[in-house]
């Protein structure tokens, strides 16, 4: 007999990972790494597509504190909508096919940069609407 000592929690709304700050200084140290990249591709082709995975976990990451963020704004709000755009924009960049490439690396930190700068810009419309 196989007894378990996991715990399985159900937090279908996220709230759980809601109260967990990102650990946003190493990814965006890689954001910056990967995008001064220049010139001939050195890594390998796995090595690339890891990268590419690192960020696309973060990025989802951080888009879903972006949507959080969005959804405690008024409905007509401009920072909203904003960032409504940029999580449609993150959903289909997200669903595109990772590949060894650096161009693919780099698309996947642009996405990360712009996923930061509206949660940055959510919270300063949060701060200034309260």
């Amino acid at each position: 007999m196989h007894t378990s000592n996991h715990t399985v929690l159900h937090d279908p709304d996220g709230l759980i990972e809601a109260e967990l700050p990102l650990d946003r200084e190493p990814y965006e140290s890689l954001v910056k790494a990967v995008l001064a990249w220049t010139g001939k591709d050195t890594l390998t082709t796995r090595d690339y597509e890891q990268i590419a995975l690192q960020l696309t976990g973060h990025a989802r990451a951080v888009a879903s504190d972006v949507r959080r963020r969005a959804a405690q704004l008024p409905k007509d709000s401009g920072p909203k909508a904003l960032a409504d755009i940029v999580l449609r924009e993150a959903e289909g960049r997200l669903s595109a096919t990772i590949e060894g490439t650096v161009r693919c690396v780099q698309n996947r930190a642009r996405l990360v940069r712009a996923l930061y700068e509206r949660l940055d810009r959510l919270d300063a419309a949060r701060t200034q609407a309260v």
